[in-house]
């Protein structure tokens, strides 16, 4: 059960957070550009309209991501995966685990 836990909080950290990420960024680029776009051509009606889709539509985005990354948290706070995952926190061996951090000592 923890290769289990580990592999999904690997999944997680390498995988889940920078596409979350990437699609965050994406989302609020689409808002800002509907914004130029609505503003920018304030005189056509039609411009308009499409900068007021992509306004909504990245929106919608960014609440449908958001919304995503919060049942991510509620699902790993429900299986016992809700510890500071970092990159590197996880090991991949057994002699991994025991070896001493750098203020540790081995002991006699």
């Amino acid at each position: 059960m923890q290769a289990l836990n580990d592999f999904l909080a690997r999944v997680v950290i390498e995988i889940v957070n920078p596409l979350i990420l990437l699609l965050t960024a994406v989302a609020f680029v689409l808002f800002l550009w509907g914004i130029f776009e609505f503003i920018r051509n304030a005189g056509d009606e039609t411009k308009r309209s499409e900068g007021r889709r992509a306004i909504q539509w990245g929106l919608v985005g960014l609440v449908v991501i958001f919304g995503a990354y919060g049942i991510i948290n509620v699902a790993l706070n429900t299986f016992g995966l809700n510890r500071q995952l970092t990159p590197g926190s996880i090991s991949n061996s057994p002699a991994q685990q025991a070896a001493p951090g750098p203020n540790q000592t081995l002991p006699p």
